[in-house]
């Protein structure tokens, strides 16, 4: 009976603890963020409550089981002691990524809110989805090399692991050295402000968004939501389109072949026409020139601009698909020709 109550006190105390310390923060991170509405900090503290109080909890047992009086505690003190120190570990680092993470989040929120410039929130989105990449994966390595060093077979072997750590990281370089490359580029590309989240990039002749930037790899979204996935290292040795740099307006141009006989006058009224009727075009500017000419037809190139990719390509169908049609309908003659004639007739002389 001694032993049950004791066991009872134990693990009921710790419950119980854990509870109530998770209720207490909860409330107070409420009334911090019902106080200070304007930082998205403390609600993002909040869920790490789970993890803290599984943190709680194994810290609490870690300290404390060795009072329950049970022979198989007894027996095996050594094995409980091994589960409780790898769950006090594992809960502290997951503890420790929420929050980081909450913090990062919360900062990145506050600089987007008060942040005009699109180019340098999606930069900063960058650099902080690639510094919560490399926290994780420190906190874990760390909590890994932790839980390795509670078991006493590796803690014997660590001077001999350490002794040969030069050979193997001379080694593991040579081998990952592909790998390495892509890690140091996906630094060049977080902090270099070479491409980020969100930009419009042209990439191997395909026009698409960057969706997602990791330590090793980019996937781009193209217009037809194909997912293209490429090393770092790519970005940072080849030369690639960004149309999001310095600006996301941007300029096309439309190439349309017609007939010599063509009204490039009215051609020009009609493409104002059109301009003036498509909500995408911003109106910075416009033309319409023959910019060359072969024996059966010209070449007429129409200039148009708009806010962001999207637009200017919407705005560059359009132009083409109306354009054509215009011709069509009222000038059929300004449309592309084959000239034929008869072949001319042999003479009576053989």
């Amino acid at each position: 009976m001694n032993t049950v109550l004791r066991l009872l006190t134990v693990l009921g105390g710790s419950i119980v603890l854990t509870l109530t310390v998770g209720w207490l923060t909860d409330l107070l991170l409420r009334r911090a963020d019902g106080r200070h509405p304007e930082t998205p900090l403390w609600n993002r503290l909040r869920r790490c409550r789970v993890s803290l109080q599984v943190f709680l909890l194994a810290a609490l047992l870690k300290g404390s089981y060795r009072q329950i009086d049970w022979q198989f505690v007894r027996e095996h003190a050594g094995a409980v002691s091994q589960v409780l120190s790898l769950m006090l570990i594992g809960a502290g680092a997951w503890f420790v990524v929420h929050v980081t993470s909450a913090v990062v989040e919360s900062s990145y929120a506050r600089y987007a809110t008060g942040t005009r410039d699109p180019s340098r929130v999606r930069r900063v989105r960058t650099q902080v989805t690639l510094i919560m990449r490399i926290v994780t994966a420190v906190v874990a390595v760390v909590a890994a090399a932790a839980m390795l060093l509670t078991f006493p077979d590796f803690r014997a072997i660590g001077t001999s692991v350490l002794a040969s750590a030069g050979i193997i990281g001379i080694v593991a370089g040579v081998a990952a050295q592909s790998t390495l490359g892509n890690l140091f580029a996906g630094f060049q590309i977080a902090f270099g402000d070479m491409v980020r989240i969100g930009d419009t990039v042209v990439v191997d002749e395909e026009w698409g968004v960057v969706e997602e930037v990791t330590l090793t790899y980019l996937a781009v979204r193209t217009w037809d939501e194909r997912r293209i996935t490429m090393p770092v290292s790519y970005f940072t040795s080849r030369p690639f389109e960004n149309w999001s740099r310095g600006g996301i307006q941007m300029t096309g141009a439309v190439f349309i072949h017609c007939d010599h006989a063509t009204p490039f006058a009215l051609m020009r009224e009609k493409l104002k026409e059109i301009l003036d009727a498509c909500e995408e075009w911003d109106g910075r500017g416009w033309d319409l020139a023959v910019t060359d000419t072969t024996a059966s037809t010209v070449t007429v190139r129409a200039i148009v601009t708009a806010k962001d990719p999207d637009d200017l390509w919407t705005t560059r169908c359009a132009v083409r698909e109306q354009l054509v049609a215009w011709l069509a309908e009222k000038h059929p003659y300004a449309l592309p020709r084959i000239a034929t004639s008869p072949a001319a007739e042999a003479s009576g002389d053989h």
